[in-house]
């Protein structure tokens, strides 16, 4: 007996050698439009469309998860992987399919390999380009990523931004009342990594309540928290300004009650951004009521995006395959010029030179100015406006660009399905915002943070802003009720800072009759 155990180990290296002359084995470089090698997305299917997930030699992995729980490290939830340049695989004899893709400005390549018994085989994908936005000063970023890091994680994380193509990955140390996760290694300089025109940077999705809602901070030199005041979002974001940093609203202010949190910060000027495109709400990927709440109310706000990787996603709640979180889905591009520096990224974040997308390329000037930019302008005369959209007719194919004023389309354009324009003059009767907006499907949205037309200094809607200072008021009366009935959750903790809130509501209140004054 003890024979027959000792050849044991000898018949499994036969059976596994057996076994691996009958595997195939497929390797591809995955190259840019110059031949280089390229990180890029990989997804391999077999003939029943079934993802593999096998070991990949080239595939680079980091720890990712929910709430900082192991949940993956290669492989993504719909069966991907990010590879640095080319990848190996061991598989079964048959047919796959090989889809690789890199973000929104190159086009995706599809190949489909047939894998005979004991066989290599080789195959190069070339992804070209079908816009470069960097050439012209246009630098993407994502400002809502939760992945494990450390500086050893650091080149595994950028290569994962790198196959997006998104140049600024915003890695958010998350917290909530007791604690926080995802925590960065360091903030300010010494917290970011940079290889070629691609950077990591820390920031924060803190503080965050269900009452008040999501925040997100980037750019500052530390983490700002008050544990014991933390519901007092304007005190975090003026420590975030002191640090040179920005703060906003994630998730479009919608989800866990964002816009009353607006409603205690936005209206003293405490709040720089909102996160305008992502695949978390249920409406859709850009819902503008409550970015265009106040902007009518003439309070500047710039237009940002990011995934929330590994929470939201083009999954089942809007009707497409589940899984596919991934980073970069939706993001926001700053016209930076050159040289790409993290300074003069955030100095032109900071200035408004932005557009959020799910997949159109947005342009916007008016008078020759950019977005965020404002413009002092006389009753009587007119500013000149050019916005262009861009697309594929493949992979982004355009279906309308619209002209925005005042949350109002006043002129659209169609019939192409890779650029449209729109060159009109819009006469000034009073101050206005302006912004441009392109659709192709509809989860492919885009949207620019809008140019300001200020007459004696204001650019608010005298259409629409009593409705917007009422919608404002019955917040704040959502939030006392809140106050006066809390919820049984864990993380509903408003009542322990009811008299803080309090004083809040009352200021906001007077904030409010003031603005109205204003905008008689």
């Amino acid at each position: 007996m003890k024979r027959w155990l000792a050849l044991v180990p000898f018949l499994l290296a036969l059976i596994l050698a057996a076994q691996q002359t009958r595997d195939a084995r497929l390797t591809v470089r995955l190259l840019d439009g110059a031949g280089k090698p390229t990180p890029a997305r990989v997804r391999v299917t077999d003939a029943a469309g079934k993802p593999v997930a096998v070991d990949a030699k080239g595939a680079v992995g980091a720890l990712f998860g929910r709430s900082d729980r192991a949940e993956g490290y290669f492989f993504h939830y719909d069966g991907g992987f990010y590879a640095d340049g080319s990848f190996e695989m061991a598989l079964a004899p048959g047919r796959y399919t090989v889809a690789v893709a890199k973000g929104y400005e190159y086009l995706g390549q599809t190949v489909q390999v047939e894998l005979l018994p004991g066989k290599a085989v080789r195959r190069d994908v070339r992804l070209a380009r079908w816009i470069d936005m960097p050439s012209r000063g246009w630098y993407s970023a994502d400002d809502h990523i939760h992945v494990q890091r450390s500086p050893r994680d650091d080149p595994a994380v950028l290569r994962w931004i790198a196959a997006e193509d998104v140049h600024v990955g915003n890695i958010l140390e998350m917290g909530d009342f007791w604690a926080t996760y995802f925590t960065q290694h360091a903030f300010g300089p010494a917290g970011r990594y940079r290889e070629g025109n691609f950077i990591l940077t820390p920031g924060q999705e803190e503080p965050r309540t269900p009452e008040i809602g999501h925040t997100i901070s980037l750019g500052a030199s530390e983490l700002v928290r008050f544990p014991n005041d933390y519901y007092d979002y304007g005190r975090v974001f003026d420590r975030v300004h002191e640090l040179g940093g920005i703060s906003g609203f994630a998730h479009q202010a919608m989800t866990f009650h964002g816009y009353r949190g607006m409603v205690l910060t936005a209206l003293f000027r405490k709040v720089d951004f909102m996160e305008l495109a992502q695949f978390c709400a249920v409406e859709g990927p850009i819902p503008t009521d409550h970015y265009y709440h106040w902007l009518d109310l003439g309070i500047p706000i710039t237009a940002l995006a990011g995934s929330d990787f590994p929470w939201c996603g083009r999954g089942a709640r809007y009707g497409v395959e589940p899984g596919m979180t991934r980073i970069g889905d939706a993001r926001f591009y700053t016209y930076v010029g050159q040289p790409f520096t993290f300074e003069r990224w955030l100095e032109a974040v900071k200035a408004g030179r932005t557009f959020a997308t799910t997949g159109p390329i947005l342009e916007l000037t008016v008078n020759g100015k950019l977005p965020g930019e404002r413009i002092e302008a006389a009753p009587g005369s007119a500013v000149r406006v050019v916005a262009k959209a861009y697309g594929h007719a493949q992979q982004i194919p355009l279906s309308e660009l619209e002209l925005v004023v005042h949350g109002e389309v006043v002129k659209t354009a169609g019939g192409s399905a890779e650029q449209l324009a729109i060159e009109m003059d819009l006469p000034v009767q009073h101050g206005f915002w302006v912004a441009a907006r392109a659709k192709a499907d509809r989860l492919q949205l885009a949207h620019t943070t809008p140019v300001y037309v200020s007459v004696n200094g204001s650019f608010h809607n005298p259409k629409t802003a009593a409705k917007r200072l009422a919608d404002s008021e019955a917040h704040l009366k959502g939030l006392e009720e809140a106050l006066a009935k809390p919820g049984d959750r864990l993380d509903e903790q408003a009542p322990r800072h009811r008299a803080k809130l309090a004083t809040r509501i009352a200021e906001a209140r007077a904030e409010l009759s003031a603005l109205a004054a204003r905008l008689r």
